[in-house]
């Protein structure tokens, strides 16, 4: 699907801002002053997501997302550094980080992940499937965002290879580590494209656990 044509529907919590579980755990330990940047932030990718779904990516600027948050360019770029991190970040990283951290730190890593990441995903799934939708179908069918995807910053590898670190108590990661890792973000970074190009139709966190069931068996029967 070209990009300059609308890519997806806008998310259902364009209407205003969700409330579940999942955003709870984020606002929890956040200041006033913190859950106010977070709702700034939200606001601003909701009318990104709208004006896009209307007019495409490549058509939508950056003048016409912060006219339509009624937010200054200068804010604009203060929350986001580019029109591609209004897509490829999000505020979930810090969540599913404490989530894997929480796990038993005697439990397999596969496991860990598993457990973990399945349920933030049903969480995210019960309140904000849209969005998420819409988010990944776009990095799958735009070419600059495709291409940002395996930036460090960007990258799942990374997450994942932060998360083996500070389990291990060490600074620098093993190579074992590293392939873990690196596999890891591969296998979830596939599963997510593939769920975004056939629409969603499929159950995101059932093909997620599918992705790990396959891991721990070390590709037994591929």
């Amino acid at each position: 699907m070209s990009a300059a044509r609308p890519t997806a529907a806008p998310p259902a919590s364009a209407a205003g801002p969700t409330t579940g579980p999942a955003r709870a755990m984020l606002e929890e330990p956040l200041s006033l002053r913190e859950r106010k940047k977070l709702k700034t932030r939200q606001a601003i990718r909701r009318e990104a997501y709208r004006l896009i779904a209307g007019q495409g990516y490549e058509n939508t600027t950056v003048e016409q997302i912060a006219a339509a948050a009624e937010v200054s360019q200068s804010t604009f770029f203060r929350y986001f550094a580019t029109k591609e991190d209004l897509v490829l970040t999000d505020e979930y990283d810090p969540a599913m980080v404490a989530a894997l951290l929480a796990r038993p730190a005697d439990e397999p890593f596969l496991r860990s992940c598993r457990e973990a990441i399945v349920g933030l995903i049903r969480e995210l799934l019960q309140h904000e499937r849209e969005e998420l939708l819409t988010r990944i179908r776009l990095v799958n069918d735009v070419p600059a965002l495709r291409a940002r995807l395996h930036e460090t910053a960007n990258d799942p590898q990374q997450l994942f290879l932060t998360v083996l670190t500070r389990r291990a108590g060490v600074e620098e990661p093993t190579l074992q580590m590293r392939i873990t890792a690196a596999a890891i973000g591969a296998a979830t970074t596939e599963t997510v494209l593939q769920w975004a190009d056939g629409g969603g139709a499929q159950d995101f966190a059932e093909l997620v656990d599918q992705t790990f069931a396959l891991l721990e068996h070390g590709f037994a029967g591929v």
